[in-house]
């Protein structure tokens, strides 16, 4: 019997740039990123998107994304997992964070960067993801909602189905 499960995949949201930070791992979220976390997270619960597994990157931007959207899907900040290996991620890094994911998780919520985000979203749906006239796939904040029948432990190219891709400017205000 093949169970369904689905990933989600969320960029942090939109950084400010003009901070005086060390590095890039501690910049925080401009004022544009603080108002689209929360509105992600509203538009994930309206969907009935409830992660039960949520892993999250543990750079400044990503932390402050994630538990905006989790005060939102009723999730506290203790259960997000952090994991150093999300922050900059290639696909491999990527892949392998997912295959550490308990068996039983139904719905994973991923929160990392790109470009890794974009060449996993691609490796997964391959033909099903539609081609942006702006060129940006999963811009900051975006969300995208697949469908996956592998195990975490042996997702191949292709073995999703993209069912949505969601990005902030086309979320109610």
């Amino acid at each position: 019997m093949t169970i369904q499960r689905t990933l989600l995949l969320l960029r942090h949201a939109k950084s400010d740039w003009s901070t005086t930070v060390a590095d890039d791992f501690s910049r925080p979220l401009s004022g544009r990123g603080k108002h689209d976390s929360p509105r992600m997270g509203l538009w994930m619960r309206s969907h009935g998107l409830l992660p039960d597994n949520v892993v999250s990157s543990p750079a400044t931007r990503a932390r402050q994304t994630i538990k905006r959207v989790c005060r939102e899907l009723g999730i506290e900040s203790a259960d997000i997992k952090w994991d150093e290996r999300l922050y900059l991620a290639s696909l491999s890094g990527l892949l392998e964070v997912i295959a550490d994911c308990p068996v039983n998780t139904a719905c994973l919520l991923l929160v990392a960067h790109n470009p890794g985000l974009e060449t996993l979203l691609r490796h997964l749906a391959g033909a099903s993801v539609p081609e942006p006239a702006d060129g940006k796939l999963m811009p900051t904040a975006a969300l995208a909602v697949l469908n996956i029948r592998e195990d975490w432990q042996h997702l191949q190219q292709g073995s999703a189905q993209l069912t949505e891709l969601v990005r902030p400017r086309n979320l109610p205000t």
